[in-house]
């Protein structure tokens, strides 16, 4: 007998829905079929859709310092994520610069990690390296690290990594097993005058900043032969200029992830009277450059949130270097971007991350993977009324969707059900690198 049983729905299988019956045993896909067999508990999924557990590559759960800490941590993010179907995230370590940083870094975040309600892992940050980079790549093998994040700003907090770094890291992708992420904005194009308005933003980190040093960077992965993952893009331009330059790189070796904000919002709502809350880096784009990125959506390989929350009383300020950067968004991520795009997006937020960040137990429904579900439903268009961050404001309250996640499944076991959170605990997993 199976544990569970998902019967009469459309299951998302090699990037198509078709009729099948799923059976789970012992929290793994053990049978799809046509046929009834017994179970335990047996899901009616009539007039509904099962796809793979949503994967979010990209949040900071309890991310900065004293008084700018983002608000939701492991286990109020978590949440938050499960109310939306996600049922794995990864998340960063704090930047190092060493062998020794690197090591206190892992230990720290998995510490924090602890009461996490979905499945984790996590992605170490390198800054301002100061020893052998090739060490540190042998210690992210040993803590069983399979990505590294770089910056090519914030030079003036000390995270940047310098361009010869760089070439030597995309040089070590073609020898050890990590893919190398990078946040890409051109340092010495961002403004950071004290005195800049958060109104100001879009020109204080323009969007030439993050399409000439992505070109640039682009250079060094055809130059090197490594690979390099783009974090958060945000510009229609970006996208353009990349697939122009380097189509035969794109995507094959320079990936790119870009966030639901720079989908549904523009820089225009800086000018309203709460537009503090619409800053992160890098910032919303015009309309133009907008609808250029959502016109190009198929050439976009991943979405990750970038969920990065904090509350208004940490936010209501003027100046930007007084506002921590960052938005919300992993709850509604999903029927956010199913609602905009339909069932292309699917692979983006499933077997495409699987793929990218190592995740070979998830992202796809397949005989012996992770029994991980998010099953929805297609609804006449409503709005946005539940949210489950700790922060006090969610900018996505009210917003019209036509997708609704009627139940979350982690590893065989339902953890949201119409809105109703009945329980979880996540667990860590070890990345393997499995594709390019």
């Amino acid at each position: 007998m199976y544990d569970l049983a998902i019967v009469n729905g459309k299951v998302w299988i090699d990037q198509a829905f078709h009729r099948t019956n799923i059976y789970v045993l012992g929290g793994k896909i053990a049978a799809l079929s046509a046929a009834r067999f017994d179970a335990s508990e047996t899901i009616n999924a009539t007039n509904q859709f099962v796809i793979p557990g949503i994967i979010d590559p990209h949040v900071h759960f309890a991310l900065g310092s004293k008084d700018r800490v983002s608000v939701d941590d492991f286990d109020s993010g978590t949440l938050a994520g499960a109310h939306g179907g996600v049922t794995t995230i990864i998340d960063f370590l704090d930047p190092a610069s060493n062998v020794e940083e690197l090591t206190l870094a892992y230990a720290k975040r998995q510490q924090e990690a602890k009461g996490a309600h979905v499945d984790y892992r996590f992605h170490a940050t390198i800054k301002r390296p100061s020893g052998s980079l090739e060490d540190f790549v042998f210690k992210m093998e040993q803590l069983g690290l399979t990505t590294l994040k770089l910056f090519t700003t914030y030079s003036d907090s000390g995270r940047r990594t310098d361009d010869d770094a760089i070439k030597t890291l995309l040089k070590l992708t073609t020898r050890h097993p990590f893919k190398l992420l990078a946040h890409i904005e051109n340092d010495q194009m961002i403004d950071l005058n004290p005195n800049l308005t958060y109104q100001l933003l879009p020109w204080a980190r323009p969007p030439l900043s993050e399409s000439e040093e992505a070109i640039k960077l682009a250079g060094y992965v055809q130059e090197t032969g490594g690979t390099l993952y783009m974090v958060h893009l945000s510009s229609g331009d970006t996208l353009e200029k990349l697939i122009t330059r380097y189509p035969d790189i794109i995507n094959q070796r320079f990936y790119i992830e870009s966030c639901p904000h720079y989908f549904t919002f523009t820089q225009d709502a800086l000018s309203k009277s709460d537009g503090y809350l619409y800053t992160m880096a890098p910032p919303l784009r015009s309309l133009k450059e907008q609808n250029k990125l959502k016109e190009q959506i198929d050439d976009i390989h991943c979405i990750g949130t970038d969920h990065c929350s904090y509350n208004i009383a940490q936010k209501h300020r003027q100046l930007i270097d007084q506002i921590p950067l960052g938005i919300g968004g992993i709850e509604h991520s999903f029927v956010m971007m199913h609602s905009l795009f339909g069932d292309k997006v699917i692979d983006k937020m499933t077997a495409n991350v699987a793929d990218i960040h190592g995740l070979p137990s998830k992202g796809k429904i397949k005989l012996g993977l992770d029994a991980d579900f998010a099953i929805f439903e297609n609804r006449p268009p409503y709005s946005i009324r539940s949210s489950h961050t700790r922060a006090d404001n969610d900018l996505y309250l009210g917003m019209r969707v036509t997708t609704k996640l009627m139940r979350t499944i982690l590893r065989g076991k339902t953890i949201v059900s119409d809105d109703c959170f009945l329980g979880s605990e996540g667990q860590y997993v070890k990345g393997v690198i499995i594709s390019g």
